[in-house]
């Protein structure tokens, strides 16, 4: 686990959230049927390649984000609702407005924020909280 690995997956998954409201469940890959290769090529999305720097992943996530901005400003609705994608972790049948999506993304983005807090809590030894 690193910052920049975590930089990356967190834009990642705003990205396809954020397709999502938009596209709906057919940019979702269908996690239930992926081999072990798919997995493997997944993970790469938690680690910086060699081809990759903090500097561009930081970019990236702007740019992310600034669509995600962007694409709130412009929904006529927030109720509007899409199936989710099939995965084994998703119940058949459920939906995501695109309200919960975002609340979605704001919980992901919380999450992994503070798994930045333990890697630097455990670099300089000071707590933020306790």
């Amino acid at each position: 686990m690193t910052l920049g690995g975590l930089i990356k997956h967190v834009t990642a998954v705003e990205r396809n959230w954020a397709d999502f409201i938009v596209h709906g469940p057919s940019i979702a890959p269908d996690f239930s049927a992926m081999t072990e290769e798919d997995y493997k090529v997944w993970s790469e999305g938690f680690r910086l390649l060699p081809d990759e720097t903090l500097a561009g992943v930081l970019a990236e996530h702007e740019e992310v984000a600034k669509h995600t901005d962007e694409l709130v400003a412009t929904l006529p609705d927030l109720d509007v609702d899409h199936a989710l994608p099939p995965a084994p972790w998703n119940p058949p049948g459920a939906r995501w407005s695109a309200r919960r999506t975002l609340l979605h993304i704001a919980t992901e983005t919380a999450q992994h924020a503070g798994h930045a807090d333990i890697i630097r809590e455990s670099l300089d030894g000071t707590k933020s909280m306790g």
